[in-house]
Formats: structure tokens, C-alpha cells, sequence
């Protein structure tokens, strides 16, 4: 029999917000990650949003991908095929563009790069919105490929 999830978050905070604590979390040390966390919404709130975790939703919600393409070895040949991104892995793929956004910015300290990178994101701008662009774009791309996907 599986495992029960535990189903503790503390209280301000959403299921989201901590998934999203836990993509960032280097080396266990989540007192650290969760104190970035509420100075980027600190950052956000004294730029003059109105709500910071509605920014953050928004950001995240944006960054999701619909399609994306996967390599397929078909009769030899390896073809991009375009297939459609289940749910889990849209959050999943959403939360680590975000991140990797951040850290891959030089010159300021984590909370600043968040909060810049989820204003953008919400924006439809910024790093991790243009990486879901090019997913998508490349997944229009390989359209023609499309027929392919039923020999998973």
C-alpha cells in the first residue's frame, strides 16, 4: 500500500507557494529559501502590488507550457514530435523556468532577481516567458511531425 503525503503547510501559505519553496531549496536549508521567498513578495508589496501572491500566481500560470516536443525514433530516424504537456508537469516545468530565470541573472541578491523575474513573468515578459515561447514555437515547428505520436 502507497504512502500517505503528508498535508502540512503552514498557515499563509498555498500549496503552490511551498512547491515552489521546495523547487528553489539548495541543500535542505528551506528557513533560507522559504526568508527569500517573503522578502521577493516584500519587494513586490513595496513596488506597489496590490497583492504579491497574485503576482506570483499569475507568473507561474503564465510560464505554463501546452505543448512541448519530445525526440521519437521513428523507422531510424530520431523526429521532434510535438505532444501536449500534462498538467503536473506544466507546474513542474513552470516553477524550474522561473528558478533557473533567477539564478542565471547576475548582479543583484535572490529576493531582487525573484521579484523582477515574477513581475515579468506575470508581464508576459521576461526570461522564463520567452522559454516557454520557444517551446511552443519549436513545438509549431515540428507540426508536420505531429502523426508521429501515436507510436509511443
Amino acid at each position: 500500500m502507497p504512502q500517505k503525503k503528508a498535508k502540512y503547510i503552514p498557515e499563509g501559505s498555498s500549496k503552490l507557494q511551498e512547491k515552489f519553496i521546495n523547487c528553489m531549496m539548495k541543500q535542505g536549508k528551506k528557513s533560507i529559501t522559504r526568508r527569500i521567498f517573503v522578502q521577493a513578495m516584500q519587494i513586490l508589496k513595496n513596488q506597489g502590488k496590490s497583492d504579491p501572491i497574485t503576482v506570483f500566481e499569475k507568473a507561474v500560470e503564465n510560464v505554463k507550457p501546452n505543448m512541448e516536443v519530445r525526440a521519437r525514433r521513428v523507422g531510424g530516424s530520431v523526429y521532434q514530435i510535438p505532444i501536449e504537456v500534462n498538467p503536473k508537469r506544466q507546474m513542474a516545468l513552470s516553477l524550474r523556468w522561473i528558478i533557473q530565470a533567477c539564478r542565471t541573472k547576475k548582479g543583484k541578491g535572490m529576493p531582487e532577481k525573484l521579484a523582477q523575474e515574477l513581475t515579468d513573468a506575470s508581464n508576459e515578459t521576461g526570461t522564463a516567458f520567452k522559454k516557454r515561447e520557444d517551446v511552443h514555437r519549436m513545438a509549431a515547428a515540428n507540426k508536420a511531425f505531429a502523426h508521429f505520436a501515436r507510436y509511443r
